[in-house]
């Protein structure tokens, strides 16, 4: 049997202050307004500009985590899944949402509060298995010593960022992207 994919990821700035509440079994569940900005040009030339606002959920540790150390304006790293609820109010009016759950959280650049990884490296904490709203095991990645250990993994999940391929003779600069029929 064929397995789907459902898999999530942001990087985005904050909107707000997280919002930490807890289950009556003393689970935190946090809720984060995460903005995600794009830029391409239109025909003419002119840069236009579109912020997308993702509603992001974490659980347990994850979420105790991400309500004590980020702050309005961080930039963070989220990976998870997106989940689509229906919701039917007491008028009988059904509203729908959109979550991004979180499996995945990691601290980008400095933010002037809430601290961050030395050293210019975020920290990342992720999910330590089981099923979803399990508790959350932080790790360091990236330089920089910090109060957040983790486990035997080394490895970052965190998306690469290399270099652009080098320009050869071959390549024609006279393509541009308004010919791409998507």
């Amino acid at each position: 049997m064929a397995r789907g994919v459902n898999k999530v990821i942001l990087v985005g700035n904050l909107g707000n202050d997280p919002e930490v509440k807890y289950t009556q079994g003393g689970m935190a569940v946090t809720t984060l307004s995460l903005a995600t900005t794009s830029v391409r040009k239109d025909r003419d030339g002119n840069q236009q500009e579109r912020t997308e606002w993702h509603r992001v959920k974490l659980f347990g540790k994850l979420g105790e985590i991400a309500g004590e150390y980020l702050k309005k304006g961080r930039q963070v790293y989220i990976e998870g899944s997106i989940r689509y609820d229906k919701f039917t109010g007491q008028d009988g009016v059904e509203k729908y949402f959109t979550d991004i759950v979180a499996d995945e959280m990691q601290m980008l650049g400095g933010g002037s509060e809430g601290g961050g990884g030395g050293g210019g490296g975020g920290r990342e904490f992720r999910s330590s298995g089981g099923g979803g709203g399990g508790d959350r095991a932080p790790r360091q990645s990236g330089g920089g010593g910090g109060g957040y250990g983790g486990g035997d993994r080394q490895e970052s999940s965190a998306p690469r960022r290399e270099a652009p391929p080098a320009k050869t003779a071959s390549f024609d600069d006279s393509f541009a992207d308004d010919d791409i029929p998507f």
